[in-house]
């Protein structure tokens, strides 16, 4: 397909259980616990999960009674969700689709975007994405995005060259910051105990508080706040992560 969201493809491989590993328990339980208490949730509310992974949240929601609705464009992830959600009888479901042409007749009373997902898209994409996600909230509705690719963040932390090692397979990534659009475009070339290779290519678009605040607007909502950790800490510049919560005009 032309114009293919080169992202689509990055967590396919072996990189779809790295992303499992790096990912620590204890911070997916934070992240459901502030969800629950900050937004109110319980038995009978919904929530949309965009770009879900394999289900970490989702999962954690649905296990308290929350009624998720999970998309993802990969089709092991979703598979696996779909499997789980049956053998514990949750009510959550499991859709593929790509992000962007996702689209549902449901209402939802958040949606959440998380591990830095957001940032594959370009501002013309969130813009539609983001539009489309206030169309399907209910008046008061509310939006979580998780991110590290602000640029209050990602100017500070940006690494040329790196390597690593996890569960026997290394890793090295050379990344370069660019500009229109503001960006780092990453080659990671992942190397087996065997010496087999799989190289991946990623794009991480960047927009700064202000830019972030006038996209939201854009789409039909207004900037609540910003958290680098989630409802105890207010975001400052050079931290590791935000978490954005936006309501629906």
């Amino acid at each position: 397909m032309a114009n293919e969201n080169i992202n689509n493809s990055y967590f396919d491989g072996h990189y779809k259980d790295i992303w499992r590993s790096i990912i620590p328990t204890g911070l997916t339980e934070k992240e459901t616990e502030f969800m629950i208490q900050y937004f109110q949730l319980g038995p009978g509310t919904k929530v949309l999960d965009l770009m879900c992974g394999y289900g970490r949240h989702t999962l954690a929601l649905a296990r308290q009674g929350i009624e998720v609705t999970a998309v993802d464009n990969l089709e092991d992830y979703i598979n696996e969700i779909s499997s789980v959600a049956k053998q514990e009888k949750l009510p959550a479901k499991a859709i593929k689709a790509d992000i962007i042409q996702f689209h549902s007749d449901e209402s939802f009373d958040l949606a959440i975007s998380m591990g830095n997902s957001l940032n594959f898209f370009n501002e013309a994409e969130i813009l539609t994405l983001l539009s489309s996600v206030s169309s399907r909230l209910n008046k008061g509705g509310q939006l979580l995005i998780n991110t590290w690719s602000l640029a209050e963040i990602a100017i500070k932390q940006f690494i040329e060259k790196s390597w690593n090692t996890i569960n026997g397979l290394k890793y090295l990534s050379d990344s370069a910051y660019l500009f229109h659009p503001t960006r780092i475009e990453t080659e990671t070339t992942i190397i087996s105990p065997e010496g087999d290779t799989e190289v991946k290519q990623a794009i991480d678009y960047i927009f700064s508080v202000a830019e972030m605040e006038k996209l939201l607007a854009a789409s039909g909502f207004i900037l609540k706040e910003i958290y680098s950790i989630p409802g105890r800490k207010k975001f400052q510049m050079g931290e590791p992560r935000a978490y954005i919560v936006a309501v629906k005009k």
